[in-house]
């Protein structure tokens, strides 16, 4: 058939049409709310790079919990930010430490919320970096069992899914193992599996306080370039356990993301970062560009190129407009 035979905009006349022959869907439920928790009470610091952000304390977070789940937010990823950093990360991995505190009250006031925690030590360690030091380089064995007793700890506090962020090698066997010998069979794993070296991870270290005090983490993190590396990766992460993997961050590596979909055909996860918010809010700030829309149609643009959840700052105020429709 031919022009004017054919004419594909026919079906996209009407709001009505082009929900009909939508191809790729968008709901509240394939987002996941990434939140910052602090020690004290009635906390609400905001983070000045991410508009509409805080550290909660967990009384605060708690309340936000409740209104994620009435938005039918399919779940929140935890990151903790200590009392006290040290050169091994203790209040990661301390059963009383923030993050198991939050997980136990997030269960209490928002039982039907799924609760995923972050596994890592940058937060939490006096140096930033994501595991322990030799000299200046990470020691990946020896920060192994440290992510492994964190682990514990958060399905031991009401955990639901557990997300190791930390790009050591071998760390999903180790998880594996402690939570299968700690009683946690059932409890699943989302690998961080293509996490990059990104440039966009700027006001996440803001909010989570995690910068590293020296180098960077290019050392264990992927080198933007490599795709076919990030295959490897997806690979030993699932051969050693991972119940779904991760690629972060999502709007660059949306190339990533549909050959891990395509290659394994398992749940994929993209964490859409805080950088990639950023500059979204920042253009809507000044008057650049329609703030919801540009939102909406990167979250649509990581779907559409497979992943199944995706983790944003903009699952809140997209909820709404999702429940209403997409037109």
């Amino acid at each position: 058939m031919t022009y004017p035979t054919t004419r594909l905009r026919r079906l996209r006349a009407t709001p009505a049409l082009r929900t009909m022959r939508r191809e790729t869907t968008l709901a509240a439920s394939n987002l996941v709310a990434p939140l910052f928790v602090c020690h004290g009470t009635k906390v609400r610091r905001p983070v000045a790079s991410m508009p509409g952000h805080h550290q909660l304390s967990v009384d605060e977070l708690a309340r936000d919990a409740e209104e994620i789940a009435r938005a039918g937010i399919g779940g929140v990823i935890l990151f903790g930010i200590p009392a006290a950093k040290d050169a091994v990360g203790r209040e990661a991995y301390d059963e009383k430490g923030i993050v198991p505190t939050a997980l136990r009250a997030l269960k209490k006031a928002a039982p039907g919320l799924l609760l995923w925690a972050d596994v890592c030590l940058c937060e939490y360690t006096d140096h930033g970096h994501c595991g322990v030091l030799d000299g200046e380089t990470v020691d990946n064995d020896k920060t192994l069992p440290l992510l492994a007793r964190a682990a514990t700890a958060y399905a031991a506090a009401g955990a639901d899914l557990i997300a190791p962020s930390d790009m050591m090698d071998g760390r999903v066997r180790a998880i594996r193992r402690a939570l299968d010998e700690g009683g946690f069979p059932d409890t699943p794993i989302v690998s961080y599996a293509a996490k990059y070296a990104s440039a966009f991870y700027g006001p996440f270290r803001e909010a989570a306080e995690s910068t590293p005090q020296f180098g960077d983490r290019r050392g264990y993190q992927m080198d933007p370039a490599n795709a076919d590396e990030a295959m490897r990766e997806v690979a030993l992460d699932l051969e050693e356990g991972a119940d779904m993997v991760m690629v972060k961050p999502a709007l660059p590596y949306l190339d990533v993301i549909r050959r891990v979909k395509e290659r394994f055909g398992v749940p994929v996860a993209a964490y859409n970062v805080s950088g990639e918010f950023a500059m979204i809010k920042a253009a809507a700030q000044n008057g650049w560009l329609d703030g919801e829309r540009a939102a909406l149609e990167s979250l649509i643009s990581i779907r559409r190129a497979g992943a199944d959840v995706i983790l944003t700052y903009f699952a809140r105020e997209i909820a709404p407009v999702l429940a209403r429709g997409l037109a």
